[in-house]
Order: C-alpha cells, then sequence, then structure tokens
C-alpha cells in the first residue's frame, strides 16, 4: 500500500477503503457551503426563513449550513417513502413526517443533499407551495443534471456531479458512507456486490 494510500486510510477511517476516487474533497464542501451559507444569510436578512430538509441525507449539509447562517433561521424536516416503484418513477411520494412548523406566509428554502430526476422534489414543492408560503426557493449541494425529468430553478447550488453513484456527505449505499466528508466512488466490486459495504 502506498504511502499516499496510507494517509487516506489514517484520515478517514475504514471506510475509506472502499473508495476508490475522491471526487469532490473535504476542503471544496466545505468552501462551497461556506459561500452558500453566506449568500443566503444577506439575500434573506430580515425574513427570517425556514429551512426544510428531507431525512436522512441532507443532515450533514443542513447541519453545516445552519452554522455558517448568521440571520434568526428555523428548521424543519420531511420524511417521505415511496408507495411502490411505479410511484416512485412518477415522484409520488408518502408523507411520514409533515412538518412542524407552519409556513404560510413564511420564506422557504427547500434544502437538497442531491437532486437527480427531480420528480420528487417537484412533487414536494407543488405540495409546499398548497401551503401558500410568501416564497419557496431550492438549495441543493449536489446536482445531477444528466437524469432530469422536471425542470426546477435552483436559488443556490454547490456541484454539478458526473453520472456515477456517488457517496459521502450524506449520500450513501445501503445506509452506509454517509459519514465520509467527502464525495467518492466506491470501487467496482463493492457495486457489483462482490464486497459488502462497510460492516457494522
Amino acid at each position: 500500500m502506498s504511502a499516499t494510500k496510507d494517509v487516506f486510510l489514517q484520515n478517514y477511517g475504514p471506510l475509506a477503503k472502499d473508495i476508490g476516487e475522491i471526487v469532490i474533497s473535504e476542503e471544496e464542501i466545505r468552501q462551497r457551503v461556506g459561500e452558500i451559507g453566506t449568500a443566503i444569510s444577506s439575500d434573506y436578512a430580515g425574513k427570517c426563513p425556514i429551512l426544510v430538509g428531507v431525512l436522512k441525507g441532507v443532515l450533514f449539509l443542513m447541519a453545516d449550513l445552519l452554522r455558517i447562517i448568521n440571520i434568526p433561521s428555523e428548521v424543519d424536516f420531511l420524511a417521505v417513502s415511496s408507495y411502490s416503484a411505479e410511484a416512485r418513477n412518477k415522484g409520488m411520494v408518502r408523507l411520514v413526517k409533515d412538518l412542524e412548523i407552519p409556513i404560510y406566509g413564511r420564506h422557504v428554502l427547500f434544502v437538497e443533499d442531491v437532486i437527480d430526476t427531480g420528480l420528487t422534489l417537484n412533487y414536494l414543492l407543488k405540495s409546499l407551495h398548497e401551503r401558500q408560503p410568501a416564497s419557496l426557493e431550492v438549495c441543493v449541494l449536489f446536482n445531477k443534471p444528466t437524469h432530469r425529468l422536471v425542470d426546477i430553478p435552483l436559488r443556490y447550488k454547490g456541484f454539478d456531479l458526473p453520472d456515477r453513484f456517488v457517496v459521502g456527505y450524506g449520500l450513501d449505499l445501503r445506509e452506509r458512507y454517509r459519514n465520509l466528508p467527502f464525495i467518492g466512488l466506491l470501487k467496482a466490486e463493492v457495486l457489483r456486490g462482490i464486497k459488502h459495504p462497510g460492516e457494522c
């Protein structure tokens, strides 16, 4: 094993051994999240926005954003589950957890870790629009434009991702790798199921 690989494993722990390549580094993510948080603080000054996210992947981004945003703000979460494969392909989801904070007349910023086809997000945004917020904008850190089926305006965007399966910073494979602080490509043997994802 090379000295570089040794340092890599030492810095990021045993899960890192399943990563074949880092696509977006920890430092790049930290810098971009800082820029987005600063922009939100400026754009929403005096508005006390509600930041809304969908559990679970957005937890990391939401926590880091809230530590940077320096204006009064609130946070709430949705949790969703698909009805079926057919419903999922249409973006239809079942709310497992609804918002606890009323958003009528409030400025709402929907925070997403990743947007792929956009179908599910479009479905959720329509539902939130019906509650008549004063404004409803979208912030996404990781964008996969090659898969987009619905055009969704993005007020804040972090990075465009390649058309590859990536993990880290909230993105997972069977609930593993969310806690890696970078975005990485898994080794082929992990994706093919030859090697089981990092064990507990």
